[in-house]
């Protein structure tokens, strides 16, 4: 039989959001971690806006994003790209030809981080703007 006040805390922790997974219960980060693989198929400055691009079309050639995104480096780019094929949240398809087209788009798995990007989003936007190091400098 469970202790009353471990029974308490596991349903307290389930009704806020925290799954009742043995996962759940480590104590430290592991990649099998579920928040972890997410985190780590999002990781870097520009991979969300890239899959925001990629979920507001249903295919993107390279320059398309590249256009879509023009304070984004190439090299970065080709790199977040490459991230995001290798955790099978983007599919990458080479068409022969001359010159070869590639296009990306979403995987359905990748698709299912609208809703992901949208709680983010959400979350951030409740939270008051900390100040710029300009507005942090006047007193």
């Amino acid at each position: 039989m469970t202790h009353r006040t471990v029974s308490q805390a596991v349903s307290q922790a389930v009704s806020q959001g925290l799954p009742d997974d043995p996962r759940a219960r480590v104590t430290a980060p592991t990649p099998a971690c579920p928040v972890e693989i997410t985190l780590a198929a999002l990781r870097g400055r520009w991979t969300t806006l890239i899959v925001r691009e990629l979920l507001r079309a249903d295919s993107y050639a390279y320059s398309e994003l590249a256009a879509a995104l023009p304070q984004l480096a190439d090299k970065v780019l080709t790199e977040r790209l490459a991230q995001l094929v290798a955790a099978g949240v983007v599919l990458r398809t080479r068409t022969p030809g001359w010159p070869p087209t590639v296009t990306y788009e979403l995987t359905p798995r990748g698709e299912e981080l609208g809703p992901v990007l949208q709680a983010l989003w959400d979350w951030g936007a409740r939270v008051p703007a900390s100040p710029t190091a300009e507005e942090a400098d006047v007193t």
